[in-house]
């Protein structure tokens, strides 16, 4: 027991000033309890305060880190949302890119066709020319025998595939002058066609399909 217990137990023996009595020793042992209470209940709130602050710290660092974890996980998944955004638009244009390039490369393919079946064709020309004359003079004869059916069947033949392929002789004789397809080369008068009319056709035109591969070579009347 501490001296201030002892002093304030001595205390109560003395006697009081009006009464003169002394204290009666359950009133001193009560004293003494209720004072032994006090400090172990002061000791204990201390206690348990100092207990509540450290729970409320622990749940503050906690939540602390909860909020971290939180803002780390947004942060993430916003960069794997811009990477992905990223890569998708890369694909997109690399597939513009590669859709591009195939129509680049489609067109330059029709057009080399083109350019080659034009290439061809002028140099076949000459060559149904020169058949036209020959089934011309030999139409003047007077008989003809099985060679010049054989050139009729080999023309013949010759023009189906010409057509096939978008091959066609331009009409000219009759028609108005259309610089656009035919080649004045003379003027003529003429009874039967009006001015500007084509009246004779020297040397016959051809298209293929919407290009005039050789224009008709005409004489215009007047």
């Amino acid at each position: 027991m501490s001296e201030e217990k002892e002093q304030e137990l001595e205390q109560v023996f003395i006697r009081e000033p009006e009464t003169g009595e002394q204290a009666a020793p359950e009133t001193l042992k009560e004293k003494e309890q209720e004072a032994e209470k006090e400090a172990p209940a002061d000791t204990k709130e201390a206690e348990e305060g100092g207990e509540a602050s450290a729970d409320e710290k622990k749940e503050a660092d906690k939540g602390g880190e909860k909020a971290a974890k939180k803002k780390a996980k947004a942060e993430k998944r916003d960069k794997a949302k811009e990477k992905i955004e990223e890569l998708e638009d890369r694909v997109k244009r690399q597939m513009a890119e590669f859709d591009n390039f195939r129509k680049r490369t489609e067109k330059e393919k029709a057009q080399m066709f083109e350019t080659g079946a034009r290439s061809v064709i002028e140099k076949i020309l000459p060559v149904v020319d020169n058949f036209e004359r020959g089934l011309q003079a030999s139409e003047n004869a007077e008989q003809t025998d099985g060679f010049t059916e054989g050139m009729q069947m080999v023309y013949k033949q010759l023009m189906t595939e010409l057509e096939a392929i978008g091959v066609k002789p331009i009409e000219a004789l009759g028609r108005e002058f259309d610089p656009d397809y035919h080649n004045a080369v003379m003027q003529v008068e003429s009874e039967e066609y009006e001015s500007g009319t084509v009246a004779q056709e020297l040397q016959k035109g051809y298209m293929y399909r919407d290009t005039v591969i050789r224009h008709s070579m005409v004489a215009v009347v007047q």
